[in-house]
């Protein structure tokens, strides 16, 4: 009996889909660069299962049921365009690749169009929950050449997450519309996680607790408007004892990795003209953690004022939990923001409240907050800003006292509050009527003579001034984004 799918790449992901798959009555056959692997796995966590072993590519597309479907849990870059040609000969038209890494959103663009060139289908989809959903239910976000959605829809679906009865998978777009939201979706996913190292500092270094109070202040907090799975670990986390009985945390080298999504993300922002700060700043965080022996001796050159906390601690730990949350807000609303503009810019057609549905359980960044999202969007698919609509209108009201006091505690006690802090820049920025850009594209003009509107005259006129008297009437070419 064929396979109904086939995947390659036995690390700890690819062996937890295919065993998932394998639980929702899925035949998969599966191959492994070094071939040991694949005898291993069989034999080890894939045993009694109807996982089928493959000691070459045409061994593994030899044993698939047609239209075969060949996924790839490689590492993104140049390891997946390797498959991709090994696979061509292999395979017929109307076969899939789908590739389930985390790959830049344009190179799934590019083999999309070069695959649909050979009759082959491609899938570029993200998957995000880590080990745990690629085993138990992740979110999977599909994009490529829709043709092959619906014969890999019922695998996809299957052992993707449920809640409240519907699959956290769903058709996101064309091309790299998948691997798009995807990165979008690690972006945020590396703001929630600065965002939470910065409450949790605030709290140790801030506020003297130990890791048992803050794993009960955590605890506290997932059960109400912060209940997230990146909460609930974080609390995990400052509940774990080394051997000798002490908080593991206080253990961990601060210094943090990064595999470049995160990246990504702020770089597309970048070239769209999207203010995504929140998420540049928490990149920039751990590239600054990064330069551990630098920091050790700047801290030795540059110490810090002996400034402890006096106030009520109650009230404090309240603030930090609103600056957590208004800043989590932010993240998001950026988040969106960028993809609202990549899909006019891309022609991906997101559907944003959708988007949200997939994020709900199995990825990372999976929370109640998701729900509020999409009840936004329902509510006004064309939506500008999850800032404007009526749920986060309130709930920024409600936080803004609070997270500003947390930031003040932060600058009064030397504590660096990169994400709080930036999402606040932005948030008063966003509902600024008049921005000081005046003056700059004043500076602009006088040394570049690139030019200006003005405000009594309509928007798309540009003036410049001779602003010296020697300078000329010749004015430098404008750029917008």
């Amino acid at each position: 009996m064929k396979a109904n799918i086939g995947l390659i790449g036995l690390a700890v992901m690819g062996q937890n889909l295919v065993l998932n798959m394998d639980d929702h009555g899925f035949r998969v056959a599966v191959f492994n660069r070094t071939t040991s692997t694949v005898d291993e796995f069989l034999e080890g966590p894939a045993k009694n299962t109807q996982v089928i072993g493959a000691h070459s590519l045409e061994e593994l597309v030899d044993g698939l049921a047609s239209p075969r479907i060949v996924m790839l849990m490689v590492k993104a870059g140049e390891v997946v365009d390797q498959y991709i040609d090994k696979l061509i000969p292999l395979l017929s038209a109307g076969d899939i690749i789908v590739d389930g890494g985390n790959s830049l959103f344009t190179d799934t663009n590019r083999r999309t169009q070069y695959l649909q060139e050979q009759n082959i289908y491609y899938i570029g989809t993200g998957v995000s929950g880590g080990e745990e959903g690629a085993r138990h239910g992740p979110s999977i976000m599909p994009g490529g050449n829709k043709a092959a959605w619906p014969t890999v829809k019922a695998i996809f679906q299957a052992i993707s997450a449920q809640v409240d009865g519907q699959p956290c998978c769903e058709w996101v777009g064309d091309n790299g519309a998948g691997h798009y939201v995807k990165m979008v979706h690690n972006g945020i996913e590396y703001g929630d996680m600065q965002l939470i190292c910065e409450a949790y500092q605030m709290l140790s270094e801030g506020l003297g607790l130990t890791a048992a109070e803050m794993h009960s202040i955590f605890s506290e907090w997932n059960q109400g408007v912060l209940s997230s799975y990146l909460i609930e670990i974080t609390a995990a986390i400052l509940a774990y004892n080394d051997e000798d009985g002490q908080p593991l945390v206080d253990k961990i080298l601060d210094t943090a990795g990064q595999k470049g999504t995160g990246k990504w993300t702020g770089i597309n922002a970048l070239e769209l003209g999207i203010p995504l700060t929140l998420i540049g700043e928490s990149v920039f965080a751990r590239c600054l953690s990064a330069q551990k022996s630098e920091r050790v001796k700047a801290a030795q050159i540059l110490p810090k004022a002996q400034v402890k906390f006096s106030g009520d601690k109650q009230a404090m730990i309240d603030a930090i939990r609103d600056a957590l949350y208004a800043a989590k807000i932010i993240s998001y609303a950026q988040g969106f923001r960028l993809m609202r503009e990549a899909s006019k810019e891309y022609d991906l057609a997101l559907n944003y409240g959708e988007i949200a549905l997939m994020w709900r359980g199995g990825c990372i960044i999976r929370s109640q907050f998701l729900n509020d999202i999409k009840q936004a969007y329902d509510a006004n698919p064309a939506l500008e800003n999850l800032l404007l609509a009526d749920f986060f209108v309130e709930a920024m009201g409600k936080a803004d006292a609070g997270w500003r006091k947390a930031v003040i505690l932060g600058i009064e006690l030397g504590i660096p509050t990169p994400a709080f802090s930036s999402a606040l820049a932005y948030f008063d920025g966003y509902r600024t009527e008049r921005l000081p850009a005046n003056l700059l594209q004043a500076q602009r003009d006088y040394f570049g003579a690139h030019t200006y509107e003005r405000v009594d005259k309509p928007r798309g006129e540009f003036f410049h001034t001779d602003w010296t008297g020697h300078g000329g009437k010749t004015a430098s070419t404008t750029y917008t984004v």
